[in-house]
């Protein structure tokens, strides 16, 4: 079952609590987003490890609910 584009931006907030995320879906079947996070925990972050975070904040759903997931992450300007 499809996970739909709240469910994936709530998840993202609870791991990483500072992000500001926006969620927009790509082909419009509920299974192929893109998300940008921005986060002040990522400042000093290399992008693998950015992405790794969240990664970890949807908790194993990435390949089975979330079926493909285009990823931007930004720390905010200084």
């Amino acid at each position: 079952m499809p996970m739909a584009a709240d469910d994936i931006a709530q998840l993202i907030r609870e791991g990483i609590p500072d992000a500001q995320v926006q969620i927009e879906d790509l082909a419009g079947d509920g299974d192929h987003y893109a998300a940008t996070v921005v986060s002040a925990t990522f400042a000093g972050k290399s992008r693998v490890a950015q992405h790794q975070m969240v990664y970890a904040a949807l908790k194993g759903r990435m390949g089975g609910e979330l079926h493909a997931l285009k990823l931007t992450t930004l720390a905010p300007p200084r």
